[in-house]
């Protein structure tokens, strides 16, 4: 990725610096009444996961917004996440839900703090598909820089969708169908590295695959 799309993409996360409308505080003040939202900080159990990264997040965009050194549009907040508005958006209402622990991937981002993350996906996209006259939306998580990923502090992208916007050209490519002698291989090594994980030993490995002895 390009240096300049690096710096639009980083731009992209950022409110401009001029004062919001009414519609906008509007949307804030709504949110926040029906979602009975709390402004504490991060949660003990997430700070505790590993969310005292200091020295990572003095740089970080999301931590900046989260300490309230940045400005962006909020749109939700409660003790282990933000949903603030995306102010480059592919379409209205695109949203990012963050963490308000810094944790640099998904990967990283223990599963408890993954799980109230998700757990606030119906919630706010039901939210926002009606406040911008949407019936579908996409969740998408850049995680890695091949992936796209840009600030290093996990995210979750709410986009609405319309019938025709064609946001993404490659939705219309055509795929060709999984060939199972291909695969076969590659969902063995799969099964491998789920099992002999740490997370993956807690769990009975299928009949198919062997257990080591």
């Amino acid at each position: 990725m390009s240096p300049a799309r690096r710096l639009a993409v980083l731009r992209s996360h950022l409110q401009p610096a001029a004062p919001a409308g009414e519609g906008d505080r509007d949307v804030v003040v709504c949110a926040e009444q029906a979602a009975g939202v709390s402004t504490s900080p991060c949660s003990a159990a997430a700070a505790a996961a590993g969310g005292g990264r200091e020295a990572e997040g003095k740089s970080c965009v999301f931590c900046r917004i989260i300490r309230g050194e940045a400005p962006a549009f909020k749109v939700y907040e409660d003790d282990v996440c933000l949903c603030i508005l995306d102010s480059h958006p592919l379409a209205p209402g695109h949203s990012l839900i963050i963490p308000k622990c810094h944790f640099p991937s998904l990967e990283a981002t223990p599963p408890h703090v993954v799980a109230a993350m998700c757990s606030k996906v119906p919630f706010l996209s039901n939210a926002i598909m009606k406040a911008t006259q949407c019936d579908s939306f996409n969740m998408v998580v850049n995680n890695g820089a091949a992936a796209g990923q840009v600030i290093f502090h996990t995210h979750f992208h709410i986009i609405p969708r319309r019938s025709g916007d064609k946001l993404w050209p490659t939705e219309s490519l055509r795929r060709r169908s999984i060939e199972p002698n291909e695969t076969s291989g590659l969902v063995s090594c799969i099964k491998e590295q789920l099992y002999s994980s740490p997370e993956g030993c807690k769990a009975e490995p299928p009949s198919s695959l062997p257990k080591e002895r």
